[in-house]
C-alpha cells in the first residue's frame, strides 16, 4: 500500500472515529463498557490526528525543501522526536484517564514521588532537550562530517538522546546529546570544504629536510590534485623532541568524501614510511646513489 493510500485510510478512520464518538450510540452489548470504549476511542482519535498532522507537516516541509520521499534532515528528525514525545505524553494521560485518575490530582497528591521522578529522570530530560536544540538549530544535520572531542565521523542519525557517528573505521559511535550540545565540535561540512590533518612522528635519523619531505608528500598525491584545493598543502612542525619531530600534514578537500580522504591518508602515510626508510638506507650507506630520490 502506497503512502498516499495509507494516509487516506488513516483520515477515513479518524473521521469515522469522530462521528462515532459524537453521534452514533454504542450497541447494547457494549453499553456496560461505554466509559472504557469512549476513552479508548478518544485515545485512538488523538493518535490518528497526531499522525496525520505530522505526515502533513513533514510532507509540506519536504516539498518546500525539495527533499525526495524517504529522506530526512535534522528538522524532520526533530519533528519526529517531538511527535514521539507527544505520543508518549498522550498515552500516559490516556492510561490515567482510562482508570479514572485525574492527572493533576495524582501529581498533587504524589508531589514527593513526582519530585523524586524528576530528579531521577533529570539527565534523560536534559538529553531530550539537547537533542531538540541540536535538531532545530541547524548546526548539525544527518550526513554532516564533524569532530567532537576525540571522536570524528559522519552523522548518520539524530535520536532523542544520542548522536550516531560513523567513524573512519566504520564503527558507529553513539554520543550523548548533552556532550555534543554542551561541548565544542567542528562541522566540516558546513564550510563546504574539508580541512584534513595527518599527524605523524619522524626521528631525526630518518629525516632529510622538511622541505624535501613536504615536496615528496605533495608529489605523491598527484592523482588526487583535482579533489584537493590548490595551494592548500601545509607541512607543520608541531613539537620538537629529543630524538624526533611531531609533524602535521594538512590539505583541504574540495568537498567531503570519507572514502576519498581514506585513500589520500593511506597514500600519504605510505609516502612518509618510504621516505623515512630511504633516508635510513642513505644514512647506513645502503643506498646505491647519494642523490637517490625517495620513492613516492
Amino acid at each position: 500500500m502506497s503512502k498516499t493510500w495509507q494516509q487516506l485510510l488513516k483520515l477515513l478512520l479518524l473521521v469515522a472515529g469522530i462521528v462515532i464518538y459524537n453521534s452514533i450510540p454504542l450497541p447494547e452489548w457494549l453499553t456496560p463498557y461505554a466509559t472504557t470504549v469512549y476513552r479508548l476511542l478518544h485515545l485512538g482519535i488523538i493518535f490518528l490526528a497526531l499522525d496525520l498532522l505530522m505526515g502533513l507537516v513533514i510532507g509540506i516541509y519536504r516539498r518546500r525543501k525539495g527533499l525526495p520521499a524517504g529522506t530526512s534532515d535534522a528538522i524532520i528528525l526533530g519533528l519526529r522526536n517531538v511527535y514521539y514525545l507527544a505520543l508518549v505524553g498522550a498515552g500516559m494521560l490516556a492510561i490515567l484517564n482510562l482508570y479514572g485518575i485525574e492527572f493533576r490530582t495524582l501529581f498533587t497528591t504524589l508531589s514527593i514521588v513526582a519530585a523524586a521522578i524528576a530528579i531521577v529522570t533529570r539527565e534523560f530530560i536534559a538529553e531530550i532537550i539537547s537533542g531538540l536544540f541540536l535538531s532545530f538549530s541547524g548546526q548539525l544535520s544527518v550526513g554532516d562530517y564533524i569532530s567532537t572531542g576525540a571522536n570524528k565521523g559522519k552523522i548518520i542519525d539524530l535520536t532523542l538522546t544520542k548522536v550516531a557517528l560513523l567513524n573512519e573505521d566504520d564503527d558507529i559511535i553513539y554520543l550523548p546529546n548533552t556532550k555534543v550540545f554542551g561541548g565544542e565540535f567542528i562541522n566540516y561540512t558546513k564550510r563546504m570544504q574539508r580541512r584534513v590533518s595527518i599527524e605523524f612522528e619522524v626521528g631525526f635519523a630518518g629525516l632529510g629536510t622538511v622541505d624535501q619531505l613536504e615536496n615528496d608528500l605533495i608529489a605523491s598525491l598527484g592523482d588526487f590534485q583535482g579533489n584537493i584545493v590548490e595551494n592548500s598543502f601545509n607541512l607543520r612542525i608541531v613539537q620538537l623532541k629529543k630524538d624526533s619531530i611531531d609533524m602535521k600534514f594538512q590539505y583541504t578537500l574540495r568537498q567531503g568524501n570519507r572514502q576519498l580522504e581514506r585513500e589520500i591518508r593511506r597514500k600519504t602515510v605510505r609516502t612518509v614510511v618510504n621516505y623515512v626508510k630511504e633516508i635510513g638506507r642513505r644514512s647506513s650507506g645502503d643506498a646505491t646513489s647519494p642523490a637517490a630520490t625517495p620513492p613516492h
